[in-house]
């Protein structure tokens, strides 16, 4: 008895095909409308987060100045989920990122350095003197200073990352909890 009605309901008739077209364009259309609607509610006001955040005075003893961001790292800061500090302690500069949800805007600095048009070598590993394990390289860029530079990012439970990607996959699928942060620090040659 049901397979007649089926059958009829599922035929291949021109008010059959528009009426199904006209659902799944209605039913796409509040999808849309729900995903905006939660991507609004948590959405942070932009530079509300960079205002609140308090961050360190000082770097491995040395007392730390804050620096201004370019205008780049402030478009760039207006959309990152998190907080974005620039600072200095004289002999090197110290990016921090206070990192509030994974994101894949939280990128690696080889990245950010190669589209500014530098050439990364001797990328590895290093431990520092308090034993911290960094993702290291040199960046040149032709006819400019050289900097060393390296990265890793420390979760709420001080386990650190020095690879973005798996970072991001540990905090995606909640291995990782955050707050996070994530530190780079170029120091000239």
């Amino acid at each position: 008895m049901s397979t007649p009605f089926l059958e009829h309901f599922f035929a291949n008739r021109f008010i059959h095909r528009i009426g199904h077209k006209t659902a799944f364009a209605l039913a796409m259309l509040l999808c849309l409308l729900w995903s905006t609607a939660a991507a609004l509610r948590t959405a942070p006001e932009p530079g509300a987060e960079a205002v609140s955040h308090e961050w360190p005075r000082e770097w491995d003893g040395a007392p730390l100045r804050p620096m201004a961001l370019s205008d780049v790292e402030q478009r760039f800061a207006e959309r990152f989920p998190g907080a974005i500090g620039r600072m200095t302690d004289g002999t090197q500069t110290i990016v921090m990122r206070a990192v509030n949800a994974p994101t894949r805007m939280l990128h690696p600095a080889a990245d950010c350095y190669r589209a500014l048009g530098f050439r990364i070598e001797q990328a590895r590993l290093e431990r520092d003197a308090q034993e911290r394990l960094w993702r290291c390289f040199v960046a040149q860029r032709h006819g400019a200073q050289k900097f060393r530079v390296c990265e890793r990012i420390v979760d709420a439970e001080g386990a650190a990352f020095t690879d973005t990607s798996a970072w991001y996959w540990a905090a995606a699928s909640g291995q990782s909890r955050g707050p996070w942060q994530a530190v780079t620090v170029a120091r000239p040659m």
